[in-house]
This record gives structure tokens, sequence and C-alpha cells, in this order.
């Protein structure tokens, strides 16, 4: 479970909250839950247009220009 320190928020002119601060140590934990999200996510997106096709690392490298 993700345990946070209390952020503190800084208003403007107009009472609205504009920022926050947290403790450094949550947002390493916020980017890190965030990460792991964007992953989740890409690989979601690449099976999605995954068409059952492949080609061999040889072939990949030539294609590329590498057949040195």
């Amino acid at each position: 479970m993700l345990t946070a320190s209390k952020p503190k928020f800084i208003y403007d002119e107009a009472g609205t909250k504009t920022e926050v601060i947290i403790a450094l140590t949550d947002f390493e934990k916020y980017m890190q839950l965030l990460e792991d999200a964007e992953d989740v996510y890409l690989y979601d997106q690449a099976k999605q247009e995954d068409d059952g096709s492949y080609i061999s690392f040889r072939e990949m490298k030539t294609r590329l220009g590498f057949n040195g």
C-alpha cells in the first residue's frame, strides 16, 4: 500500500490551489507507479497491434543495414 506524507498546497490570490509540495520519496513512488502504468499501457497497445507475423533477428539486421 502506498502511504504518503501530508502534502502542502500553494494558493493563488483568489484562494485556489495552484501547486502542491510533496516529499521527494512520495514523488519517486508516484513516478514509479506512473512508469509501471505506462509499461502496461504500451504492452497492451503492442498486443492489440500484433498481427502474428514475425521476422528473424537476422532478417531484422539486414533490413536495418547491419549486414556485417
